[in-house]
């Protein structure tokens, strides 16, 4: 269970450094562009320790799909960007695949 924790804990700074990254107006602003060094250094060092436990082909899948998740409705609520039908049903898709994977692969419980 602490390793699903440490996951969440990599797409939560990831989603924060990626959310910083467009703030940053390409690092013209200094302190979003520090909250991308912090946010991507925390990700990986969170996406480091769960790479103990779970392959790193599942803990990718993982990882990214749920940070897509989370930074399209970071785009959407703090920057205004929009998500037509494609995207929210592509974002389904994207859930799906995480349901599946932790349901039914037996490398995600390695």
């Amino acid at each position: 269970m602490k390793t699903y924790l440490f996951l969440l804990i990599a797409v939560a700074f990831e989603t924060f450094g990626s959310s910083c990254l467009q703030a940053s107006n390409q690092f013209t602003r200094l302190w979003p562009t520090l909250g991308v060094i912090a946010g991507f250094a925390g990700a990986f060092w969170f996406f480091s320790l769960v790479l103990r436990d779970l392959p790193l082909g599942v803990t990718y899948a993982l990882w990214s799909g749920i940070g897509m998740v989370l930074i399209a409705g970071s785009g959407w609520l703090l920057f205004g960007q929009k998500l037509d039908l494609a995207a929210i049903l592509g974002i389904g898709l994207i859930l799906a695949g995480i349901v599946v994977i932790n349901l039914f692969s037996s490398a995600a419980t390695h």
